[in-house]
């Protein structure tokens, strides 16, 4: 069932978090390396950092940590069905549950974000009522 069982018993850990699927492109796998979001066994680990059966891999995001275990290696990318033959995860409950509130967050200000600019015509006029009233209630 491995599709690329790497035969050195090795493999960089850009190329394999791109091969399991935690990155869309291996580009943005080596940027998070160098970035230091990727931990193996609680140290930081450049691109080309070789791993192995049994490594603890850590993944940090902007609004979570994930962790998880490696059980296989492999080099070439394979199918989402599949990750979990390759690696476990380890990353708690209440990790997930940020990312669900960040998710939700930032959803909630792309609508309101998509508000701003030019007012039309009615809340302008609106807001000059508005402040009309606020600078008669001043004097």
């Amino acid at each position: 069932m491995s599709p690329v069982n790497n035969t050195k018993g090795k493999v960089r850990i850009d190329r394999f978090l791109w091969a399991t699927r935690n990155f869309k492109t291996r580009s943005l796998s080596t940027d998070a390396c160098k970035r230091n979001w990727i931990t193996i066994n609680n140290t930081t680990a450049k691109a080309s950092r070789e791993i192995k059966m049994g490594d603890t891999i850590k993944i940090k995001q902007p609004s979570h940590l994930k962790t998880f275990k490696v059980i296989q290696l492999l080099d070439k990318r394979i199918g989402a069905k599949l990750v979990k033959c390759y690696i476990e995860d380890l990353t708690p409950e209440e990790e997930y549950e940020k990312e669900r509130v960040f998710r939700k967050n930032r959803k909630l200000y792309s609508i309101s974000s998509s508000a701003r600019g030019r007012p039309s015509k009615k809340q302008r006029r609106d807001l000059e009522e508005f402040l009309g009233q606020a600078n008669e209630t001043d004097s």
